[in-house]
């Protein structure tokens, strides 16, 4: 490939063993990286991502870590940097999607949603910043967030709540290191077609198995969001072919917040 978007960087991405995460690790090593760390609880997926990486030609190290242990999130970076010697871009790919509203949500699930979708991703941008200004070197982050923080479903309270923390921390983050020249940006992701998602529709919302061609043909483009095209996106959000692009918390999704019939 010419002039590959991530040509001899190194990626993190938590919850790259599956799903979206999965997906964006496998744009990161088709378009050059050095290599491709990715985290995750099940540690079948996570060596089966890492062996395909490799089997491209990427070197790659799956490393175990549940993201409600903030110690765990910390020292995924920190393997990271043991495992290729640096760290250039991080992606916060990993999320908790279970359902709770204003009425029936209780304080453990409420900081489940929390741990894992808001303070996990703290904890990783704080300790790949450090790591960025210590070596006096330029980098990038993108979190991936969900519509869903700018209101979302009733059933989606604790969820809203953590993501729309992320989102505001994007921009902080952001603001607070350009100067270090670490980009730092998020995309506000819609309906996505992954098999956790078709999990998540069986489970919470009695759906069978016909619900992504359901799904599908309810939505303006005739399909949901699809992780390659995504991918793709996120990898060009980490690259220099992104420009200076910081701060910047995109709506990925085919509903226009805002508009109204």
């Amino acid at each position: 490939m010419n002039n590959p978007l991530l040509k001899d960087k190194v990626v993190l991405i938590s919850g790259g063993t599956q799903g979206l995460g999965a997906g964006i690790a496998l744009r990161a090593a088709a378009e050059g990286a050095a290599g491709v760390a990715v985290t995750g609880r099940n540690a079948d997926a996570g060596e089966t991502i890492a062996a395909e990486l490799r089997k491209a030609g990427t070197e790659s190290r799956y490393i175990k870590a549940d993201l409600t242990d903030v110690e765990q999130a910390r020292n995924s970076v920190l393997e990271t940097i043991d495992a290729f010697g640096s760290l250039d871009c991080t992606v916060n790919a990993a999320g908790l999607t279970t359902r709770g509203t204003m009425l029936d949500t209780s304080p453990e699930l409420f900081d489940a949603h929390i741990a894992v979708n808001l303070k996990s991703p703290f904890f990783i941008m704080s300790e790949t910043i450090k790591h960025l200004r210590d070596r006096g070197a330029p980098g990038s982050i993108v979190n991936i967030i969900s519509i869903a923080e700018l209101g979302g479903q009733p059933y989606l309270a604790p969820y809203v709540a953590a993501k729309a923390g992320l989102a505001g921390l994007t921009r902080n983050a952001a603001h607070a290191h350009r100067w270090d020249k670490i980009r730092i940006n998020g995309l506000d992701i819609g309906w996505t077609a992954t098999d956790g998602e078709a999990e998540t529709q069986k489970r919470f919302h009695g759906a069978g198995d016909d619900w992504l061609e359901k799904a599908n043909a309810s939505m303006p483009m005739g399909k949901l969001g699809q992780v390659d095209e995504i991918a793709e996106f996120v990898v060009f959000l980490l690259s220099q072919r992104s420009g200076v692009v910081t701060g910047s918390v995109i709506d990925w999704d085919q509903q226009v917040i805002g508009g109204s019939d």
